[in-house]
């Protein structure tokens, strides 16, 4: 009896010392997102599972059930855009066939434009080419001669238009050109950058890196250093560099221990924020206020039209605020990554915007005056990379081009030239002019009768759709024949230079309603009023166990 009440009594405690270890763990599972996003074990497990296989020629036009005459419709429009690629951008299709098989790069980009059944078709018939020769406004020329308006922004390097950059960077070329290209010792004008940069970032040091991710990797280094604590906090769908720790998510290889991705926007990440005591940094991209909770967009994910996108800042903004409330609470740095937005929303970046002062922030793109450049800012206590008590205790970071002297001439010409009235004049009445272009475009695509929509953060949007479909991804070839040059991830990310004015915009919306327009005469949108995007969701699952079944069967 006596033995019976002592296992009890052992059982009891344990389960009550325990308890809140479970109970945290729980308020962490409900924090993560639900997606296969926030949860990188299980994303990695379900990855490896994905078959590949591709659709033949028939089904290619019909996997969602058309009948004959609009699978008819969609080959012969499909055989007319073929005829017209290989004829306009022969030349430029041609070089980049060429280097393709010794480009790793461009092997990557051209499998992954289109989800990936549809693509072995695309790229035999539909070639893309990845060359340009020249740029003048906000257009480009390819190799055959061919004008485009420039849709791809450079991956938000291009905020001012094109020849802004290639004057920054002669003038930045004129001013480094006594020193060279000598590293380890500054540029004078390094001294001026910083200064220019502490004003900006209301932070209190700077240090240079060579590209966006290595700054958002040293932020990292430095919190887990000076905190002492383990993990970091990222946001579903958030995009912070190509590096292990901020990359959890389906196909990604690293299986990342340290890092938990949550729900943004959400109390219950607040909550975990409260609570745990391993938490060392919270990462947080201010473009995520276009698309919450959702990955960065592109067409080789666009497997149905579940893809949405929209903006409230006012909301957004009070989620910052309550982030950095916790964070100051419980010791936590927030890292303001702003290597894609920085001077784009405003002049004293997302920061100023949204109205939020980080720990630490990061800039990128712009900065560099079109040269690559990674930025990091951040309060003194935290950018110390060595303990004085403790001098083997070091946080070590050196690049062999960090600082380089015409990159930093280049800066110091862009950051003179943000100060300047025709520059400061493009952020007069800013989110006003893009969001009426906006609903511009937006109106007359529902005059057309199309079902697509865009959504945008000022100069960066996004194309949603809003009628079930397997074919959406088409619409980027259709754009690129209306002369609409767009990034490798398609419809997902257009982003505007500020430098294009009405008129610019104008020919930009006739040219994008008259491409959706021909895409929908070719048949690619007919519906099926019994398919949903859950529909095609499933439809999807049992063709990848169908492909996984016969390959276990060796079919």
């Amino acid at each position: 009896m006596t033995q019976t009440l002592v296992l009890s009594s052992v059982a009891i405690a344990a389960a009550l010392a325990t308890a809140p270890l479970a109970w945290r763990r729980l308020e962490l599972s409900r924090a993560k997102h639900p997606s296969l996003r926030g949860h990188s074990r299980i994303a990695r497990r379900v990855a490896a599972q994905v078959p590949g296989y591709a659709y033949d020629d028939d089904l290619f036009f019909a996997v969602d059930g058309a009948p004959p005459e609009v699978a008819a419709r969609r080959r012969a429009g499909f055989e007319a855009l073929s005829r017209t690629f290989k004829s306009r951008f022969a030349r430029s299709i041609a070089a980049t066939s060429e280097l393709r098989s010794g480009l790793s790069d461009l092997q990557f980009t051209s499998n992954y434009r289109v989800p990936y059944p549809f693509s072995p078709l695309v790229r035999e018939h539909l070639p893309t080419g990845s060359f340009a020769a020249s740029t003048h406004g906000v257009t480009m020329t390819d190799l055959d001669g061919n004008l485009f308006y420039d849709l791809t922004g450079s991956y938000g390097v291009n905020l001012f238009g094109t020849d802004f950059y290639k004057a920054c960077i002669a003038e930045g070329s004129r001013r480094a050109e006594a020193l060279g290209p000598v590293l380890g010792t500054f540029h004078p004008c390094v001294a001026s950058n910083v200064q220019r940069l502490k004003a900006i970032s209301g932070l209190d040091e700077v240090s240079f890196h060579m590209s966006g991710t290595e700054a958002v990797m040293q932020a990292v280094r430095l919190a887990r250093y000076h905190t002492r604590r383990s993990h970091l906090v990222r946001f579903c769908g958030a995009y912070h560099g190509w590096w292990e720790d901020v990359q959890p998510g389906p196909g990604n290889p690293v299986d990342v221990r340290a890092t938990y991705t949550l729900r943004e926007m959400d109390e219950r990440s607040l909550q975990v924020l409260r609570k745990r005591s391993d938490i060392a940094c919270v990462l947080v991209n201010p473009l995520q206020a276009l698309h919450p909770n959702a990955g960065a967009p592109g067409d080789s994910s666009l497997v149905d039209s579940s893809r949405g996108a929209g903006v409230d800042r006012n909301a957004y903004a009070q989620w910052l605020q309550q982030l950095r409330k916790v964070c100051s609470e419980r010791g936590i740095v927030l890292i303001l990554d702003e290597i894609f937005v920085g001077f784009r929303l405003a002049p004293g970046g997302a920061q100023a915007y949204f109205g939020v002062q980080a720990d630490m922030v990061t800039y990128g793109k712009t900065l560099g005056g079109g040269l690559p450049i990674g930025v990091l800012c951040g309060r003194a206590a935290l950018m110390k990379r060595f303990r004085e008590d403790r001098p083997a205790d070091i946080c070590f970071a050196r690049g062999t081009f960090n600082a380089h002297p015409y990159v930093m001439a280049t800066m110091n010409v862009f950051l003179e030239r943000l100060q300047e009235p025709d520059i400061r004049a493009h952020y007069d009445g800013l989110d006003e002019r893009w969001n009426n272009r906006a609903e511009l475009l937006n109106t007359r695509l529902r005059e057309a009768g199309v079902p697509v929509q865009v959504a945008n953060l000022s100069s960066i949007w996004t194309v949603f759709y809003t009628q079930p479909s397997r074919y959406n991804w088409m619409l980027q070839y259709y754009l690129r024949a209306e002369g609409l040059a767009l990034s490798w991830v398609g419809t997902g990310r257009i982003v505007f230079s500020l430098a294009y004015g009405d008129a610019d915009f104008e020919e930009v919306a006739r040219r994008f309603v008259a491409a959706a327009q021909a895409m929908q005469a070719d048949g690619w949108w007919w519906h099926d009023e019994s398919v949903s995007n859950k529909s095609i969701r499933r439809g999807l699952l049992r063709e990848m166990l169908a492909q996984r079944w016969a390959a276990a069967l060796g079919r």
